[in-house]
């Protein structure tokens, strides 16, 4: 009689374990999506720079932005959170240069002249380095006494002409900056 008790209680314990559960079973709530950060939220010069006027003017789709203010000058740096290259970046400083001046002492040897941008303002492409392919560079020098820059550093392996072509998308996203807002 032992045997057969000890055969049942096992028997039992099966049975009841295969029971079904009708309780509620309570699901987590999906979080909400993480919305665009605004390349403005990050300071600095960054509060001149929104990445969809960005990726309007030059087709660079960024989301990630970085600031630094250090003296009278301003900085972003915006690139892509999956890659490190291409990256923008906005320098402005406050200065009391005049246009004879920057024509002089600040835009480089041979770059080309840009019209109708800030009181004088040029626009180059920079050799490519080792970790990065050739930079397109717009300087100009703003109607409120700020000397400003956009530098856009290109992958590895781009083509100068590519570089080239930037430089007219720098122009016209320097255009609709307003340093003023500084």
């Amino acid at each position: 009689m032992r045997a057969r008790t000890w055969l049942a209680v096992p028997a039992v314990l099966l049975v009841t374990g295969c029971a079904e559960d009708t309780s509620e079973v309570e699901v987590p709530a999906v979080p909400p999506p993480v919305a665009e950060v605004a390349a403005a939220s990050s300071g600095g010069a960054c509060r001149l720079l929104d990445f969809a006027v960005i990726a309007e003017h030059t087709g660079g789709t960024f989301d990630v932005a970085a600031a630094t203010d250090r003296g009278d000058t301003h900085t972003c740096v915006v690139r892509a959170q999956a890659a490190a290259l291409p990256e923008l970046t906005l320098s402005v400083t406050d200065t009391s240069i005049d246009a004879a001046t920057f024509t002089a002492d600040v835009q480089p040897r041979g770059a080309a002249k840009v019209t109708k941008l800030g009181k004088v303002a040029y626009r180059r492409t920079v050799s490519k380095t080792a970790k990065a392919g050739p930079v397109a560079e717009v300087g100009w020098l703003a109607g409120e006494d700020r000397l400003a820059s956009l530098r856009w550093t290109t992958p590895p392996g781009t083509a100068a002409a590519e570089a080239e072509k930037a430089t007219a998308k720098l122009v016209a996203l320097a255009k609709v900056i307003d340093t003023r807002k500084l």
